[in-house]
Formats: structure tokens, C-alpha cells, sequence
């Protein structure tokens, strides 16, 4: 009676209002990486640009993000958690409307760096701010909870990207941000408590410097690999200084009395198994999150919103079971919990490589949900389980940390699939082009059925056997590009099998 009497004192003491502050900054941050890429086209249209200075515009705020998460712990220290994040949101707000107002690509570039400032110290930060707000023995809840924006926002960021940019205008993909920001900053105002400030400090000037060269020329190179291919100068080159300012600060972090990014919390084995398992389990989601879409615009021809209305429900799925996965983890522990999620995520991830042209909307739906579910039992928890492990003056560094992993494994994750995804589609290609059989029967039905056609247009003669050609050519490159996804799906699957593995180092019932 006496302990029943203890919990629910404790429970009174919870202020819960704090959460839909923090997830609802977590999940504009998070949406803003993936709501841009349907836009593109359309800005390219507008503002007559090419391609490559477009994509600059998905580029810089992934770039940004990367170097400005590992001061936030820091920042959050030395200013206060509640300040620092009040004005990250301001500034991602201001961004925002600027990137709707700009008046030319660049325009929108340099105003995405803006808000990717914002929103790169937001994310690590509320994750902390759930930390000094919560006791350890509920942050499996709290943090399946937070973990819902992280699910929904990616999913749902192309499909109200495609809408409005269908149905509205290009701008209000960043002027959305403005009346929920507004909102926000309110909540948080008035629902976060400013954190004692922790003076006495030293900067580290050294951390933050090659941490911001190290990161970007680490993330720049994934992003752009593909293009100037991985053995090019240029990339050869990044790749170099990405190595040789990591190299100093990983040296620096680990000698220096006050770390900008405490590595030393590596030396924690449950802390490093969990960013691992989370990392991998990052470049899982991102797999899909990069793959389906592809999939069903290039291949089937769906429009970016009903791609993005086919990958809703499993983003759901995660959202559903994650505070179920959260209160099962409080009780616990992380071991059985996130080792049955995997299972499920390589069995379907598996599964996913058999997709096709011929496959049904609905078996894709029904195995991308039951792949949501498995997420949703496995995402949060492995990094909580490295979470709760940490000493509480230093959560907001951890968090910083935690973070900056998880973002180079998602650009590490889409790198490695997009290359995976062009070698085996140009080696399928060069296997199904010399089998293609002129006189086979297919192929002259096909060309029957063009020629009838062709006659109805008006046409004759050497232009009926071009189009013959090409369109066998064509279906000759959709196939090889469904097979190279097929492979990209069952390295995925690899990985997740080596994530699995790991898991079992986690601890099984909490102590």
C-alpha cells in the first residue's frame, strides 16, 4: 500500500503537458526533411533552375542539421533547456516563412539553412528536455510517445507536400510551419521550465570546429557520391577531410575536460550497442521511406499523394504500438521487446523484395504495416535502453550524440542504396537487353498492338518499329529497376539481421 502510495505521489508530480510541446516540434523538424522533395519540380518550373541547384535545397538543411546537433547539448548547458530551445523554434519559424516568401532558389537555400539551425537544436534538445522532466522508470512511455513524430513525419511529409503543392502553391510547404509554430512557441513558453544554468564551462572550440568540417564534408560526400561517382577527385577529397577533422576531434573529445560531444559515454557498452541498433534500424526506415516511393511513382505511376496515402498506415502501425512498446519496455526492459520487433522488421523487409508492377496495393500495405508494427516495437525502446543509462548531468550531450548518429546513418543509408540501386540496375539491364527476343511471340503481340494503334494515328512505316523498340526498352528498365530494389530490400535485411544480433546485449528485465 505504502509503495502504491509512493507512485501515485510521484504521478501527481508529472507534468505531461510538457510532451505534445516537445512532439510537436520534433515532428516539424522531422517533416521539413522529406515535405521539400515533392516541391522541387515545381520550384525548378517557377524559378527556371536546374536540377542540381535545386536539390541543394533538400542538401543544405540535411548538411546543417548535421553540424548544428552536436552544440546543442552544450548550448542547452551553458544558456538554459528552455531558452535554447524557445529560440531554436523561433528561428525555425522565421526560417520557415522565409523560405515560403524567397524569391529565387538561392534565396530558399540560404533560408533553409536558417531553419535547419532551428530545427538541428530542437530535436536533440526536447529528447533532453523529456529527460530532466521525467523519471527513468517511465521515459519508455514518454519517449514511445515522442517517438510517434518521428514515425508520422516522414510518411506524412510527401503526401501534404504533394497536396499542397497540387492543390495550393509551393510556398505554403514552408508557410504551414508558421501558425503551428506559432502555437508552439506559445505551449512552450508557457508549459517548459527554464533548467539550472551549468557555468564554469570551457568551449571547445577545437570539438566544435572539426565537428562542423568533419560532418559536413562527411554528409556532403554521401549526398552527392552517386553523382560524381565515388571515386572522383572531389569525393576522394571530402571523404579525406571528413577523416582527418574526425580524426582530430575524436582526439579532442575524448582528451578535453568539457567535450562539446562527451564520446567518452561510448565506453558505456549499452549506451554503444543502442546507437548502433538504432542507427541500423534508422537506415531501415529510411530504406522505405526512399525506396517505396520510388517504386510507385517510377514504376506504377502513382501521384505523390497517393504514394504518400499508401505509406500512411504503417506509419500509424508505429504510432499505435510505440506507447504499448513503451509501457512493455518500462516494465521490462528493452532485450525480448526489441529483438521481437527486428524479427518481424527482417522477416518483412525480406518480403518487400519480391514487390513488382504485378504485386497489389494492398499486399504492399499489408506487409509495410505489419513492418510499422515492428518498428514501433523496436525504434524508441533501443535507444532508450542506451538513454537511461546515461548520467543525468550529462542527457543533453547523449542526446546530441544520439542524434548526430542517427543522421549520418539515415544519409549513409540513402547513399548506400541509391548506389546499390544504380550498379545492379545497370548490371540487370546489360542481362535482360541482349535477351530480348525480336521474333519472340511477346514481342510481336506487342508490336501488333502498336501497330493497330499507330494506324489509327496516322502513322507508318520505320516510326511504328521505333516505338516498338523503345517501349521494350523501357519495360526492359523498369524491370531491372525493380530487381535492383529487390536487392537493396534484402541488404537491408542483412543489416537488420546484424541489429538483431546486438540486441541481445540489452539488458531483459529491468533492474
Amino acid at each position: 500500500m505504502l509503495n502504491a502510495a509512493v507512485v501515485a505521489k510521484s504521478e501527481e508530480k508529472l507534468d505531461f503537458t510538457i510532451l505534445p510541446v516537445i512532439i510537436l516540434g520534433t515532428f516539424m523538424a522531422v517533416m521539413d526533411g522529406t515535405i521539400v522533395n515533392v516541391s522541387l519540380p515545381k520550384m525548378i518550373s517557377v524559378f527556371n533552375s536546374s536540377t542540381a541547384d535545386a536539390q541543394w535545397i533538400v542538401t543544405a538543411y540535411m548538411l546543417t542539421l548535421g553540424i548544428v546537433m552536436p552544440i546543442s547539448g552544450y548550448l542547452g548547458d551553458r544558456f538554459g533547456y528552455k531558452r535554447v530551445y524557445f529560440t531554436a523554434l523561433l528561428i525555425f519559424v522565421i526560417g520557415s516563412f522565409l523560405c515560403g516568401a524567397a524569391w529565387s532558389i538561392n534565396g530558399i537555400i540560404i533560408f533553409r539553412v536558417l531553419q535547419a539551425v532551428g530545427g538541428g537544436i530542437m530535436q536533440p534538445l526536447g529528447m533532453a528536455i523529456l529527460y530532466q522532466n521525467f523519471p527513468r522508470e517511465r521515459m519508455g512511455m514518454v519517449l514511445g510517445l515522442w517517438g510517434i513524430s518521428m514515425m508520422l513525419a516522414p510518411a506524412i511529409g510527401p503526401t501534404l507536400g504533394g497536396y499542397l503543392v497540387d492543390y495550393l502553391s509551393w510556398r505554403f510547404i514552408f508557410y504551414v510551419n508558421v501558425p503551428v509554430g506559432i502555437l508552439n512557441l506559445y505551449m512552450a513558453k508557457a508549459r517548459l521550465k527554464e533548467t539550472p544554468l551549468i557555468k564554469g564551462h570551457s568551449f571547445d572550440i577545437v570539438g566544435v570546429v572539426t565537428s562542423a568540417i568533419g560532418f559536413f564534408c562527411l554528409l556532403l560526400a554521401f549526398s552527392e557520391g552517386n553523382t560524381h561517382g565515388w571515386t572522383s577527385p572531389y569525393i576522394v577529397f571530402l571523404l579525406f577531410v571528413s577523416a582527418f577533422s574526425l580524426a582530430i576531434f575524436i582526439y579532442n573529445e575524448l582528451h578535453h575536460d568539457e567535450p562539446v560531444m562527451d564520446l567518452r559515454l561510448c565506453k558505456n557498452y549499452v549506451f554503444s550497442i543502442s546507437l548502433v541498433v538504432s542507427s541500423i534500424i534508422s537506415i531501415g526506415m529510411f530504406a522505405v521511406v526512399f525506396l517505396i516511393p520510388l517504386l510507385l511513382q517510377s514504376i506504377l505511376g502513382k501521384s505523390a499523394v497517393l504514394t504518400g496515402l499508401i505509406l500512411l498506415p504503417a506509419a500509424l502501425a508505429s504510432g499505435i504500438v510505440m506507447p504499448l512498446s513503451g509501457k512493455i519496455f518500462d516494465r521490462y526492459g528493452a532485450r525480448a521487446l526489441v529483438m521481437g520487433g527486428l524479427v518481424v522488421l527482417v522477416i518483412t523487409t525480406y518480403m518487400l523484395h519480391g514487390f513488382n508492377a504485378f504485386t497489389p496495393v494492398w499486399v504492399m500495405i499489408l506487409w509495410l504495416v505489419i513492418r510499422g508494427f515492428g518498428m514501433g516495437f523496436c525504434f524508441m525502446p533501443s535507444t532508450t535502453a542506451g538513454m537511461n543509462t546515461v548520467p543525468q548531468h550529462l542527457v543533453g550531450r547523449a542526446s546530441a550524440l544520439s542524434n548526430v548518429v542517427r543522421q549520418i546513418a539515415s544519409a549513409f543509408g540513402i547513399a548506400m542504396f541509391s548506389s546499390i540501386l544504380a550498379n545492379r540496375q545497370t548490371s540487370y539491364l546489360a542481362d535482360l537487353v541482349p535477351a530480348i527476343n525480336v521474333n519472340s511471340n511477346e514481342y510481336l503481340h506487342i508490336q501488333a498492338e502498336i501497330m493497330s494503334m499507330a494506324t489509327g494515328l496516322g502513322l507508318q512505316g520505320d516510326s511504328i518499329f521505333g516505338m516498338t523498340g523503345s517501349m521494350i526498352m523501357q519495360q526492359a528498365v523498369k524491370e531491372s529497376m525493380v530487381m535492383a530494389m529487390g536487392d537493396c530490400f534484402i541488404v537491408a535485411a542483412g543489416l537488420t539481421v546484424i541489429a538483431l544480433v546486438l540486441a541481445a546485449f540489452f539488458k531483459g528485465r529491468r533492474e
